[in-house]
């Protein structure tokens, strides 16, 4: 593997309340690049991204904090493009389900294809200020990167030509379908994207995103782990709770990621929704979680 770049987004601006912001101090504390060396990976600290911490905005109830959000996208595409022009393959630490499209976006503007995206996560994020009332913008990524009705321009804008994801280049992995708006599933029946569940990926972590891989036509691609897709109670470190005795346990999530970065089209993988508040109660998983990337992205050495 070329040598890996670490970037910190510490934003929550678009989150449903602060706390993911301090995810990427969190594990650098933790033990990240001590976990990185250890299991023989040359790592550079591109350090962090503007930080943001999220605040109410009852100005756009259903956009909250539109413009912060829309910046964090813009830098963070910035720089996974120039970390990626250097050489490296790059690992995004959010922050929000946001990092997805700015990591997306940084990988187009260094191809010559349009990028893949594996959306490790609970939720298809496809929503739009029009389709829900909560008006938290990580919950409408995906939603932005398929320019789907509703979406806002200034999030279009930074992301190029729209649409930046092309709905063939796009597998959902992980997914509850319960959890979802109609307007998601519509559009995921419309644009004819292939799910696996999460069912499907405690079922069989290997064979599942082999599965994935084999959906993708051959361009790089960017992996995204929301970490609300793992069973709360075993693993809390989401920002989302209600994932509580359901979901993969960390050694399944671990498997199906070494899968898929293993793959030679793989260039980023961004993990978003830590909130390391979560994990207060339980001593060393925050230190484990960074000994699980270490594991994961080891698997990809040549």
């Amino acid at each position: 593997m070329s040598t890996l770049a670490v970037l910190g987004v510490p934003s929550s601006a678009a989150s449903y309340a602060a706390g993911q912001d301090q995810a990427p101090r969190a594990l650098r504390a933790a033990g990240l690049f001590d976990a990185l060396a250890d299991a023989g990976i040359e790592a550079l600290d591109a350090g962090d991204a503007t930080e943001q911490v999220w605040a109410p905005d009852p100005s756009a109830p259903h956009a909250q904090n539109a413009a912060q959000a829309v910046d964090s996208v813009r830098e963070t595409a910035e720089r996974v493009a120039t970390l990626l022009g250097s050489g490296h393959r790059v690992v995004v630490i959010g922050g929000n389900c946001t990092i997805a499209t700015g990591a997306a976006a940084g990988l187009t503007q260094r191809s010559d294809d349009r990028p893949g995206l594996v959306y490790i996560d609970r939720h298809f994020d496809m929503n739009t200020p029009e389709t829900t009332n909560e008006g938290a913008i990580d919950w409408m990524g995906v939603g932005h990167a398929l320019a789907l009705p509703g979406a806002l321009d200034s999030y279009l804008d930074v992301l190029g030509d729209r649409p930046l994801l092309q709905p063939d280049r796009l597998v959902f992995f992980g997914v509850d379908p319960t959890q979802s708006t109609q307007f998601e599933r519509d559009h995921v029946d419309r644009l004819d994207i292939p799910v696996t569940t999460q069912a499907d990926l405690m079922a069989d972590p290997v064979e599942s995103a082999r599965g994935v891989l084999a959906t993708l036509p051959d361009v790089s691609f960017v992996v995204h782990v929301d970490v609300d897709v793992l069973d709360f109670t075993r693993a809390p470190l989401s920002e989302n709770t209600s994932g509580r005795n359901i979901g993969p346990s960390l050694a399944q999530l671990e498997a199906a990621l070494s899968v898929l970065v293993a793959d030679p089209r793989w260039r980023v993988l961004t993990v978003g929704e830590i909130n390391p508040t979560r994990s207060a109660g339980v001593p060393g998983l925050l230190t484990d979680f960074c000994a699980l990337l270490a594991r994961v992205l080891a698997s990809a050495r040549s």
